[in-house]
């Protein structure tokens, strides 16, 4: 390789977030900051928020839910009136300064936080929706070492339809690893994750796109 030629490599994982929204490169909607369509198409997004809703009253008192990737709150805000709080995280610090003059509660707080490096606060019920599948393995398995805090984790992860082999690596980024035919499994190597109990809520085509994305609810401890 020629000494003059720079190798290039990949932005860090905020640096590409904050891209993503600057550029709309998930699709545009009526605000300025926009998930895409899996977070705000009714097929999908409804029967989640129902789901999740019938889990969460399901607690004797309201729990600390913790949204590890809150993004433009399209989800979220359907959920906070069945908890005791409600932390809604993310990386792009413009949206969750966002966040914060469109929802208001007594008991919700948005934080500027990445789930990767950053130490996570403390609830019952970590929520991660479309989160870990724009993460490399490296950083998926940083943020695993932290849900052993939590009693309940509750991820959505977009998988393809057919058998795949699951977690096959990427760049922290836009893209997904639908892609490479792949999805993130927690159970499976190179995540080996280890939960008490795992149950499938909830699996729905995503429209536009192939696929479908699985809804899943681990009993951590």
């Amino acid at each position: 390789m020629s000494k003059n030629k720079k190798i290039k490599k990949p932005w860090p994982t905020k640096d590409a977030m904050v891209q993503i929204y600057e550029n709309n490169l998930w699709g545009a909607g009526e605000s300025e900051f926009y998930s895409g369509l899996g977070s705000h198409h009714p097929e999908t997004v409804d029967p989640y928020i129902a789901v999740v809703s019938a889990f969460l009253k399901g607690f004797a008192a309201p729990p600390v839910v913790c949204d590890l990737g809150c993004g433009d709150f399209n989800i979220g805000k359907e959920l906070v009136k069945y908890t005791g709080k409600y932390i809604a995280l993310d990386i792009v610090p413009e949206l969750i300064a966002h966040n914060q003059t469109e929802f208001r509660a007594e008991h919700l707080e948005f934080r500027v936080l990445d789930i990767a490096k950053d130490e996570l606060p403390s609830g019952d019920c970590a929520v991660l929706r479309q989160v870990l599948q724009h993460l490399s393995n490296a950083e998926i398995k940083s943020v695993l070492e932290k849900l052993y805090a939590f009693k309940y984790v509750i991820l959505t992860e977009h998988l393809p339809e057919e058998d795949f082999e699951p977690n096959k690596d990427i760049i922290s980024g836009q893209g997904i690893r639908l892609k490479k035919q792949s999805g993130v499994r927690l159970s499976a190597p190179p995540f080996n994750f280890k939960a008490r109990k795992e149950k499938q809520l909830l699996s729905v085509r995503s429209p536009g796109f192939e696929g479908v994305l699985v809804t899943t609810l681990y009993e951590v401890k």
